[in-house]
């Protein structure tokens, strides 16, 4: 009796602290209000500023407080956010973006949620051409197949001139588990994934013979990086990157991001490439 008696003063205490602090809270949501408004009325020149961060905190407070995900709210509040930390903080870099772009880079990397490049290697806006697919794989020049593939390769080498190209493989790839996973056979089960996954086999079969007593995991990470010397390779049948290899003003290289162990790797391949000889 008496534990459960000290229980329910334990709940009564409780339900009496939360209204103390719902009052406290209120009457410091007040002051702050009132505070602001007298603020404003002193500097008019304020009025924009102040608006504008109102509607960031309003959206961020309407997405918070709903229990169900609210897109439309995510999108505006996380355009808000950019818009004034970012864009309006660096009008000149935003101004000559305006004119034109110049990246130094075009980078191959997955589509995957975890592994934005622009955010682990703090890629600013016109600084990288990207392209984004499962597992991140470039596949061989082919004129009636993976155009879009294609066109981004032509268009940053021939029109935007970049000068290094990056592709980027990752720790737990699916789209690598799951070309490890393909039978034998080569039956597949999806509409793409693993026909488009298939551009790394060479990738597969030298894992399969090099690390046979390794386990699945360890055979998946090692083709991660593996799969990425591939389309390194195939990169050099796109014949303006073979031409700007072999002038070396494009630089080829491959990564490895480890967002497990929040590691980097970087590194480059020699492919002895050599002009071809007119007989």
């Amino acid at each position: 009796m008496a534990a459960k008696f000290g229980r329910c003063m334990m709940l009564c205490c409780s339900r009496k602290l939360s209204q103390k602090e719902d009052m406290a809270t209120s009457d410091s949501y007040e002051e702050a209000i009132a505070g602001l408004s007298k603020l404003l009325s002193e500097k008019a020149d304020l009025g924009s500023v102040a608006a504008a961060k109102i509607k960031q905190i309003t959206a961020e407070l309407e997405a918070a407080g709903s229990n169900e995900f609210n897109p439309d709210a995510r999108i505006k509040s996380g355009f808000i956010h950019f818009k004034n930390e970012k864009y309006q903080k660096d009008p000149a870099l935003y101004g000559a973006l305006a004119k034109g772009q110049s990246p130094k880079f075009l980078v191959f990397a997955c589509s995957d949620s975890r592994v934005c490049p622009s955010h682990i290697l703090n890629f600013q806006p016109g600084e990288a051409f990207v392209v984004r697919n499962i597992a991140n794989m470039v596949p061989q020049f082919d004129l009636t197949k993976y155009s879009g593939v294609g066109a981004a390769i032509e268009y940053a080498v021939v029109h935007l001139k970049v000068e290094n190209i990056v592709v980027i493989g990752h720790s737990c790839c699916g789209g690598i588990k799951g070309l490890m996973s393909i039978p034998d056979d080569g039956t597949t089960a999806s509409d793409f994934i693993e026909d488009w996954v298939k551009i790394g086999s060479s990738a597969k079969a030298r894992v399969k013979t090099e690390c046979n007593s390794l386990s699945f995991e360890e055979q998946c990470h090692n083709c991660e990086k593996e799969a990425v010397n591939v389309s390194l390779a195939n990169l050099l049948t796109y014949p303006y990157v073979k031409e700007g290899v072999m002038k070396k003003s494009v630089a080829l290289k491959g990564a490895h991001y480890d967002f497990v162990k929040g590691a980097f790797e970087l590194w480059d391949l020699d492919f002895k490439v050599t002009p071809t000889v007119a007989l």
